[in-house]
């Protein structure tokens, strides 16, 4: 099953089990999907959903961080529950060992030395750790790999 049908699907549980706040963080996924679909004219695979599922996880954490300085408890509560249900559909994430692990390997296979080549090694790592892995941790783990 792709992981379209299966947020449809979840969809549908939420909707038969009159789980509001549930129904309303799937819709808002399968709108930004949609969207996605509809102004690039593509249908989304997988690895397209777990792109936009990341975006909206880092748009979560960054209004949790935001809410949490203006006191606003019950934003925060609801950002969390949201973050919650959209968890639910990335892979499982790699470790910061094994993300420093695969960046090490990228760096040696590509030949790049010194911040310079930060770009090219960055195109790679997104291709290959792509949902698997945080980008703030890929991130400074190339920068550590670089620096080395």
């Amino acid at each position: 099953m792709s992981l379209k049908d299966q947020i449809t699907d979840d969809m549908k549980t939420a909707m038969r089990a009159k789980d509001s706040e549930r129904l309303g963080t799937i819709r808002m996924l399968l709108a930004a999907m949609k969207q996605k679909e509809v102004d690039e004219r593509v249908v989304l695979d997988d690895v397209a959903i777990i792109a936009i599922v990341d975006k909206l996880i880092k748009q979560r954490k960054d209004s949790i961080a935001a809410f949490e300085t203006a006191n606003r408890q019950d934003l925060v509560d609801k950002e969390k529950a949201e973050l919650e249900v959209l968890k639910v559909y990335l892979p499982q994430r790699m470790t910061a060992d094994e993300v420093t692990a695969a960046v090490q390997a990228i760096v040696a296979e590509l030949g790049a030395k010194g911040p310079g080549d930060m770009g090219k090694v960055m195109g790679a790592v997104k291709t290959q750790l792509a949902g698997k892995a945080d980008m703030g941790q890929v991130s400074a783990a190339v920068k550590a790999a670089l620096a080395g």
